[in-house]
């Protein structure tokens, strides 16, 4: 259970997914009536599948396809699963879904949003409610005594965001810092901080908010020290290669779930609101520019820190192309749809 395992290994986990989950005996992938939907399980796979099984049976109804699950918690499963044709699109998070656009000919076609209207999440750190942590200034003394959890490494508000906004700029590493660090999904993590189990962990800020709905109960026995600033909602990415015909009936399918009014859509409303999402907006890879934005700064802040000057030019000037990619697209977005009220 020791974090930082070997890229050999992330590979061997990898390939043992997707021989063992859901999608991995998919049909051929020139059978355009079948497609394969690859799922984050940020918490137990038996909820996630609870949670995505009616959705999932909405679209065959609305597309005439079949549509075969494929759950994973490990991020590179679902990234070489959609890079082998295994899968033709999915639930990503921010940094895995970048990957999948950058190894697997993925393409971002769609995005959540919150069912509250609040555009976007955060990642956070918690620790257990009577803790003597109570800043992050606390748990930066890093003297070797706590056991903490981290994210998946592809994962944007379980490690990529805290090593950007907290670690990297405090000169700290988590794997040298404490006494243990261990990774997990965000319901592992918040259960093992509400136990006692972790002295600290990353999670987020929609994790947490969905134990609490749920009365599971962890929520309200750890205590947040830190919050990032605010991230994009997760992306949907399909395959660039599939059939034109079979994407515009998975496109109109997401963008029209769970909006209008009537019962119908309230009770669509409803399977989706059991994941914390209000629906689903058009996007396009521009969704993935904040991410790219902060693996160039954290890729600044190395180089910084190691005082190379080519790497440190190197980055600067990859940092200020993506700043103003950024720009750009802000500038478009007063045409982009806002996000429906409630």
């Amino acid at each position: 259970m020791i974090l930082r395992r070997s890229l050999l290994a992330l590979g061997a986990v990898a390939t043992l997914a997707l021989a063992g989950c859901g999608g991995g005996d998919s049909a051929p992938k020139g059978a355009s009536d079948t497609v394969t939907f690859s799922i984050l399980s940020t918490e137990d796979a038996q909820n996630m599948e609870s949670y995505w099984t009616p959705i999932l049976a909405d679209m065959e109804k609305q597309t005439g396809l079949k549509v075969k699950p494929f759950f994973s918690s490990n991020y590179s499963a679902l990234i070489e699963a959609m890079r082998f044709k295994q899968t033709d699109l999915g639930w990503f998070s921010n940094q895995s879904g970048l990957e999948a656009v950058r190894r697997s000919n993925g393409e971002v076609f769609a995005r959540t949003f919150d069912p509250s209207g609040e555009d976007g999440y955060k990642s956070v750190i918690i620790v257990p409610t009577g803790s003597p942590i109570r800043t992050i200034e606390d748990l930066l003394k890093c003297d070797g005594s706590l056991n903490f959890g981290m994210g998946d490494k592809k994962s944007t508000s379980g490690t990529l965001a805290p090593m950007t906004y907290v670690f990297i700029p405090a000169g700290k590493k988590p794997e040298t810092c404490f006494k243990t660090v261990l990774s997990a999904n965000h319901q592992a993590n918040l259960f093992a901080v509400a136990a006692g189990r972790l002295d600290a962990a990353t999670n987020n800020s929609t994790a947490i908010r969905l134990n609490a709905q749920r009365g599971e109960g962890q929520a309200e026995k750890v205590r947040v020290i830190w919050e990032s600033p605010t991230l994009p909602e997760d992306p949907i990415v399909w395959r660039k290669d599939l059939d034109p015909a079979v994407k515009e009936k998975i496109r109109q399918f997401f963008l029209t779930y769970g909006q209008g009014d009537g019962p119908e859509a309230a009770r669509q409303r409803a399977n989706l609101e059991a994941l914390s999402i209000g629906g689903f907006l058009p996007a396009d890879d521009t969704h993935l520019l904040m991410v790219r934005e902060m693996e160039a700064t954290e890729t600044l802040l190395l180089a910084r820190d190691a005082a190379d000057q080519t790497k440190i030019a190197a980055a600067e000037k990859a940092l200020a192309a993506i700043q103003a990619e950024r720009a750009t697209a802000a500038a478009k977005a007063g045409a982009a749809p806002a996000v429906p009220a409630r």
